[in-house]
């Protein structure tokens, strides 16, 4: 449970400064028109810190962490997000100095977001087994 708090805390961390980080480079190279920059902190705030505050509250229903896929699940999802995030901090910043990011870029976010990908599925059938099995109550229809 600790370790989905701090991974939420952290992005929160990393979110705010991807934001100043945006601010201030723009600013400093009279920079207007648009890059991926501008995103790169929701990006953060929302698929890291934000997911991690709800996996957070899935873990106190359902133990998650019990399950066999969880590990899997936030070592590769967390990978596939600082790859992504990553990437769209380079390109973003490349956009701001002045130069043209190429083709192999693009394909190294491409694997982000596949890895990104291959996490949630982790993550969803990791809860899918977690989740409480359904009552027999529930299931007999009461006439």
């Amino acid at each position: 449970m600790r370790k989905i708090y701090v991974a939420a805390h952290v992005y929160m961390i990393l979110g705010l400064i991807s934001g100043l980080y945006y601010r201030e480079l723009t600013k400093l190279n009279d920079f207007t028109g648009d890059t991926q920059l501008s995103v790169v902190h929701t990006h953060i705030l929302a698929l890291g810190m934000l997911f991690f505050l709800v996996v957070l509250a899935l873990e106190k229903l359902f133990t998650l962490t019990a399950g066999k896929l969880f590990a899997a699940f936030f070592w590769v999802y967390n990978a596939g997000l600082a790859l992504t995030v990553g990437l769209m901090i380079v390109r973003g910043t490349m956009t701001v100095l002045g130069h043209q990011a190429g083709a192999a870029l693009d394909g190294i976010s491409g694997l982000g977001h596949i890895t990104i990908t291959l996490g949630l599925i982790f993550f969803f059938v990791n809860l899918g087994k977690c989740l409480p099995a359904k009552q027999q109550a529930d299931e007999v229809e009461v006439s």
